[in-house]
């Protein structure tokens, strides 16, 4: 019996060393990798995904923690999703964004019921920084303004607008492609830029600080606040009581669009289908991306409001894709939908979280001394790990290289990001997977411990 099928199609079995040798050579002679030095990596040469697991050419097995980029939501190979591209692929292949699509319109009716009162229809891209980019668009053509807020510790893509709105270091190198953004700092009470000592008194004072950042900006030259609803990579940073309603009611106060970047917390992460549903807060506009079809094809979008839709109704958007709405990505995002359904992933989600991932959690923080915080909702978490926790040091280098390290020998694939182990496997995960995960996270915080300030 075969391990796994090759390019050609032909089976072949772990440990084959010319099989790997060739992916190895190929990548290094003629792949260029993003965010890397390319002479100072080494990718895993992967060949066979199925459901929570991967396996690289030597059989090893990992168990993926982090969703590959935390868009797997659910799982490699999920069979009704790979059908749902063959049949698609076997009756229309693709078709331009001009013309109407039967899978293209089904999926823009699934995800606008979904989605908030009030939504309207949604503009498809390739992927979640295209949504972003187009989201700060619609808003600057519906308002007739130019400046954008968003906040620090967040990212939005690398496109020029997008790496422009991201608040962390990538933006760096990049330069200023969209003069016209502008950053503010959000809540993060671990680490509070306020002095705030409760969940409340964080909200209120960021949100202070976002009215004045509005107010000395020029209320009239913003067009749109932008934030990660739950922020991703940079920490999964849920929204203290009270701070997203704060931010729609300054939007309102001022005319300001509020677009919520739903393209790693949406399609089930957090416990529903949006972030946003949790904390009872209406958008304007709602990029996604990732869990819509798990990535399986390229895609995102835009859910866009009645009034911003409205906008042009007469006059014509100026924007397109050639790839917009593609019928493998939509044929695999209408499964999603359903698989969503027939799997019961938002309960079971719901459920593996609040039982299982949070308990066990708190647990870690009180056994170990490396965890300076836990934080997390939902199939979505984070661990701070540090070095004292009365400084608040974070882990860094060898020693937080050490900790995935002992990672990725367990056997577990980490969502590495920053000083923090954060979790995210997919959700079709079972329960016996996420106790091991979470096992393996156990014995490898013994490794950060050891680097805590005796």
């Amino acid at each position: 019996m075969s391990d796994f099928i090759d390019q050609n199609g032909a089976e072949q079995s772990f440990g084959d060393s010319d099989a790997q040798r060739e992916v190895r050579a190929n990548d290094r002679q003629y792949v260029f990798h993003s965010w890397s030095a390319q002479g100072k990596i080494d990718p895993i040469p992967v060949a066979k995904g199925e459901g929570v697991r991967f396996w690289d050419y030597d059989g090893k097995e990992y168990l993926d923690f982090s969703s590959q980029l935390v868009n797997l939501n659910l799982g490699h190979q999920h069979p009704g999703l790979v059908k749902a591209i063959q049949e698609q692929a076997g009756r229309l292949a693709t078709i331009q964004p001009a013309m109407a699509n039967d899978v293209r319109g089904e999926l823009a009716k699934r995800i606008v019921e979904r989605s908030f009162d009030g939504a309207r229809s949604v503009f498809f891209t390739n992927g979640g920084a295209e949504a972003n980019e187009y989201a700060v668009r619609m808003a600057r053509q519906h308002t007739g303004r130019q400046k954008v807020l968003a906040r620090f510790r967040s990212y939005h893509g690398s496109t020029a607008t997008a790496i422009t709105l991201t608040g962390e270091s990538r933006r760096w190198a990049n330069g200023t492609p969209d003069a016209g953004v502008v950053h503010f700092f959000g809540p993060y009470q671990y680490r509070s830029e306020f002095y705030a000592e409760t969940p409340e008194q964080e909200a209120e004072r960021a949100l202070t600080h976002l009215e004045h950042t509005i107010q000395l900006e020029g209320p009239a030259t913003i067009a749109a606040i932008i934030l990660e609803t739950v922020t991703g990579t940079n920490g999964i940073f849920v929204p203290p009581p009270g701070y997203l309603a704060g931010v729609r009611a300054l939007c309102d106060k001022y005319g300001i669009v509020l677009i919520c970047d739903e393209v790693m917390a949406g399609f089930g992460r957090t416990g529903e289908w949006f972030a946003y549903q949790a904390f009872d807060v209406k958008p304007d506009l709602v990029s996604f991306a990732k869990g819509v079809n798990s990535g399986y094809v390229p895609l995102g979008g835009v859910v866009i409001s009645e009034e911003i839709h409205n906008s042009f109704v007469e006059k014509p958007f100026p924007g397109g894709l050639t790839y917009s709405g593609h019928p493998l990505g939509c044929a695999a995002g209408v499964a999603t939908f359903d698989i969503f359904e027939e799997e019961g992933i938002i309960e079971r989600v719901r459920d593996l979280g609040a039982r299982v991932v949070e308990p066990r959690l708190r647990e870690l923080a009180e056994k170990h001394p490396s965890i300076g915080e836990v934080r997390g909702t939902g199939l979505f978490w984070a661990l701070e790990l540090v070095t004292d926790r009365g400084t608040r040091a974070p882990l860094e280098g060898d020693g937080y290289n050490a900790v995935i390290a002992a990672c990725k020998n367990a056997g577990l694939w980490p969502f590495a990001a920053g000083n923090r182990l954060q979790i995210a496997p997919p959700l079709v995960i079972s329960e016996e997977d996420l106790v091991r995960g979470l096992d393996i996270i156990d014995a490898a915080l013994d490794v950060a411990d050891g680097f805590v300030a005796a």
